[in-house]
């Protein structure tokens, strides 16, 4: 199967610009944004993210504040303040051994950025990867890895996949033409707490004064995104 796959994908595959580089910095940037963002959305705020900080070290150098502020957009702002951290901790440790034990740093994340950047013989397992497996009940090798990731994104998709243009159909995948239940999907954000955080970070990175909204509030002081100075509530330094 997989010689397959890797032949699909190379007619394919994304030509995503983070692919360009083995940079695992910049690797890192990408994989934090892509966490439940559509990548699209993320191609171009990385290629800023990346000219504004090249560096891991410029990163870490760089006030909290303006971080969080440049992140405003991609959801999950608490991401924003783990890569800040972890960029501090590259830049005043190198990069570790053990990837997990970087701020927000997961098993996937740290395995992407292990086998692309550094050439790891791993395999990332994103929930694309791991639906591809499942479903084929095949193994892959790390190699594999960008392709099954494209694969399970653009055609063995989460219900009802692409079994026609799948390269992995005529190779005898026991799921083709399966049908399945939806994911459990995140509630709406329309009137949910995520939503009302999301808008009280909003005006305080606007610098204007912040809702009367204190549960809200207290969560992002939790999470480093907002600290409380008297009666004012502004960014972190």
């Amino acid at each position: 199967m997989e010689g397959a796959l890797l032949a699909w994908y190379a007619r394919h595959g994304r030509d995503l610009p983070w692919r360009r580089t083995r940079d695992p910095y910049a690797i890192l940037v990408s994989e934090v944004m892509a966490q439940q963002t559509q990548v699209a959305r993320v191609v171009p705020r990385w290629e800023e993210w990346l000219e504004r900080w090249p560096t891991v070290e410029a990163l870490a150098a760089a006030p909290l504040a303006d971080v969080i502020r440049a992140w405003q957009g991609l959801g999950y702002n608490r991401r924003a303040v783990a890569l800040h951290r972890a960029a501090g901790v590259v830049a005043r440790d190198g990069w570790p051994e053990d990837l997990t034990s970087l701020p927000g740093v997961g098993r996937y994340t740290a395995d992407a950025v292990a086998a692309f950047a550094f050439g790891r013989d791993v395999l990332p397992m994103d929930v694309n990867v791991r639906r591809v497996v499942e479903r084929t009940g095949a193994s892959f090798s790390p190699a594999a890895g960008q392709a099954l990731m494209d694969l399970g994104a653009l055609v063995c998709l989460a219900r009802i996949p692409r079994c026609p243009t799948c390269p992995l159909a005529a190779e005898g995948c026991p799921s083709r033409g399966r049908r399945f239940e939806p994911e459990r999907k995140q509630g709406p954000l329309e009137g949910s707490f995520r939503q009302r955080r999301a808008r009280v970070l909003r005006t305080v990175a606007a610098g204007e004064t912040a809702s009367e909204d204190a549960e809200a509030v207290a969560s992002l002081v939790r999470d480093g995104l907002v600290r409380v100075d008297g009666d004012r509530v502004e960014l972190p330094s």
